[in-house]
């Protein structure tokens, strides 16, 4: 008996020291590598690229990479970088290459040093190939002469708005190589992005914790006499009280006749006695966001006919979550809430979707057909009465799954009248 417990403690031993896998942004390098190796696989013999984007050169806004760059490399903070999908490179480790612009000693005195290429940074960032962007035109060349298809990555633009970046670069390339053509595949990670991975999903659930630590504090804070700026400080300082860094999108706070318009930024009405604000506003955490809507009574308690309509919006909501389950639609999570507030006379009252996909970005990419396994979506249902002087929507983030349906990652987020007028007791 002694030595085989001292066996099991041997095994436990060494499963204890097994290193951590390496990380970046939450997520495994290897998780990088796997979607990299995916895409490529995808592309046959297209040549493809993504780009992170550039920096704004003045100081009125961060750096942020585009999501399809950092969905595939965990990489935010390298303005100018572009990697390269050449599958018919015959140099195995050149058929992904990440491009990094060169180093400058003297811009980097204002916006901070950056490493050398090598061997260190190559394992930091889980690539094997790195060069400078100096060299980008010639292998992009080379790439594109063997091919001589090129695959469109980038979403597509209206022709209203500038061309995705890569459709730019192959459009000159393409004047210069006879032969050559276009290829749409961007639904491809538009579909890869829609599927949230473990690591996703525990980033998802972390924003969501985040932000109901901010709404807690709304819900502590929130009385007559308070600005619908003061409401929104109360939530993003404790965001950011909770580890994050900021609000995934603009926090809408709007009481009373403000609480009926949809994208409502003004958020510096004061707040009065038997009004409701609604509340919609979530953290970022690690590049993904949450997105969550509440309405709340400002002195504590919903008059009758606020909660009249709230008790409709919420049977609503929770008539679309029931109807939530990988495989179903959008168009049928919506009737399921719609049907509801039309049946209770009020279907003009809701005049927009019930929801998107969340990730990344607040309003995610979306693919073609119907929702994947493990996506995540919002499930916003609203009734809006400006003659009241209100409005009321309520908005979840659901996790998409086959055998549990639709999962609440922002349950914690008091929902309920008796709930909301507990928690603000």
């Amino acid at each position: 008996m002694a030595k085989k417990s001292n066996t099991s403690a041997g095994r436990s031993a060494a499963t204890a020291a097994a290193p951590a896998p390496a990380m970046l942004n939450g997520i495994p390098l290897q998780g990088y590598a796997n979607r990299r190796a995916h895409v490529l696989k995808s592309l046959k013999d297209s040549v493809a690229l993504v780009f992170a984007g550039d920096m704004d050169a003045s100081l009125h806004g961060e750096f942020r990479a585009h999501p399809h760059f950092q969905y595939l490399t965990g990489i935010v903070d390298e303005p100018g970088a572009v990697l390269l999908f050449d599958p018919l490179n015959p140099v195995e480790a050149r058929r992904t290459i990440l491009f990094l612009k060169p180093l400058n000693p003297e811009l980097e005195k204002w916006d901070g040093f950056r490493e050398e290429i090598s061997s260190k940074l190559k394992a930091k960032y889980g690539v094997g190939t790195i060069m400078r962007t100096t060299a980008f035109a010639r292998f992009l060349l080379e790439a594109t002469k063997r091919a001589k298809r090129f695959a469109l990555l980038h979403p597509l633009a209206a022709h209203t708005a500038p061309v995705s970046p890569d459709l730019d670069v192959f459009r000159r390339s393409g004047e210069r190589i006879p032969g050559s053509s276009f290829v749409d595949h961007t639904q491809l990670l538009a579909v890869m992005r829609a599927a949230k991975c473990p690591h996703e999903i525990a980033l998802m659930q972390r924003a969501a914790d985040i932000t109901a630590k901010g709404y807690e504090a709304v819900l502590s804070g929130l009385k007559p006499g308070i600005t619908e700026f003061d409401v929104q400080e109360l939530a993003e300082h404790g965001y950011r009280a909770n580890g994050s860094r900021r609000p995934a999108y603009g926090t809408i706070a709007g009481g009373a006749f403000n609480a009926t318009v949809l994208h409502y930024h003004g958020n510096r009405e004061p707040l009065r006695d038997g009004e409701v604000i609604l509340l919609d506003s979530g953290a970022e955490y690690m590049g993904y966001a949450c997105d969550v809507t509440r309405t709340f009574p400002v002195g504590g308690k919903f008059t009758a006919r606020q909660r009249e309509i709230y008790e409709i919006v919420l049977e609503a909501q929770l008539a679309a979550i029931a109807a939530t389950k990988a495989g179903t639609t959008f168009a049928a999570i919506d009737k399921a809430a719609r049907d509801v507030i039309t049946k209770a006379g009020y279907g003009d009252a809701f005049f927009h979707g019930c929801g998107h996909h969340l990730g990344l970005e607040v309003h995610d990419i979306t693919p073609e057909g119907p929702i994947p396994e493990n996506a995540v979506i919002t499930i916003e249902p609203g009734i809006y009465l400006p003659d009241e002087k209100f409005g009321v929507r309520i908005e979840d983030d659901i996790l998409v799954t086959k055998k549990a349906g639709g999962v609440n990652l922002t349950a914690a987020i008091p929902k309920t009248v008796a709930e909301i007028e507990r928690a603000m007791r």
